[in-house]
């Protein structure tokens, strides 16, 4: 079995972290960064948005061909994570005697680690994994435009213990939205814009599904989406309806009364499920 170790840090510290673990080719462009490697013990790519301090985008799509553990190191700015899983599965404990939770395709969760303790991820050899994570801090400065929406984030998704983890049902708005991901075509400012859009939504479906206060709590999303179609009109020709489609849904649906007959989703009482 093979070990790895990551230290967290800024994107490019991570970055260069996992080049240094994994060997390969790492490419920056903009805020955008692809590592790609193939050696006799994995396979594949990793690749990375950094959207300033507000949020971190990852996705995993690799082959190990031995048994790994990796380690990650908990984040100073205590982020919460949000994962989805697209294929394999994604096996997660906090520290290596912790309890194990197994994330699985078409799985959602949500995991934040204050403690000391690290985050250690499981992938079997030959299983071809493909996972995507986003990370938002929870710690920010007062005078930052993302510290309310940061503070509601972190009321739900945090534990005085310091570790929490919640494993969803299968969600495939969710699986929509990262296809959605895949596919835009743009480039430079415009392709930023829209993949902070995009997450944006997935974010709000992720905690959609497991707070009562969703009217609430996206009053800052809504806000969000009507100035990016702003900035995103000043830079593109793209057909104007097409980009506002994501945003004016979303808003539609939070003005909406009949929101659980649209989503397909049923707001159970928060129940946080917390790790040994």
């Amino acid at each position: 079995m093979k070990k790895l170790y990551i230290n967290t840090g800024g994107f490019d510290a991570v970055f260069n972290n996992l080049k240094d673990s994994f060997g390969g080719d790492l490419l920056v462009t903009a805020n955008e960064y692809k590592l790609t490697f193939k050696s006799r013990w994995a396979t594949g790519s990793i690749s990375g948005v950094r959207f300033e301090k507000e949020m971190t985008y990852l996705n995993f799509d690799l082959t190990f061909n031995q048994d790994v553990n990796l380690s990650i190191e908990s984040n100073p700015f205590s982020p919460v994570f949000f994962v989805y899983c697209e294929k394999g599965n994604v096996v997660h404990s906090f520290g290596a005697n912790g309890e194990i939770k197994s994330l699985k395709k078409q799985q959602s969760g949500i995991m934040s680690n204050s403690s000391s303790i690290n985050s250690v991820l499981y992938f079997q050899s030959h299983q071809h994994i493909q996972f995507s994570l986003i990370g938002m801090p929870t710690i920010v400065e007062s005078k930052e435009a993302g510290l309310d929406y940061a503070s509601q984030v972190r009321k739900i998704f945090t534990h005085d213990s310091g570790n929490y983890i919640y494993i969803g049902a299968e969600n495939q708005k969710i699986g929509e939205k990262f296809q959605e991901l895949k596919t835009i075509p743009q480039q430079g400012t415009v392709r930023y814009l829209l993949m902070k859009s995009i997450l944006r939504e997935v974010l709000e479906l992720e905690i959609a599904q497991h707070s009562y206060n969703y009217l609430s709590t996206f009053d800052p999303i809504v806000n969000f989406a009507s100035k990016q179609i702003g900035e995103i009109k000043k830079l593109s020709h793209v057909k104007l309806t097409t980009i506002m489609a994501p945003a004016l849904f979303f808003k539609r649906m939070v003005q909406s009364k009949a929101l659980k007959e649209k989503y397909h989703i049923e707001l159970e009482p928060f129940n946080q499920k917390l790790a040994s």
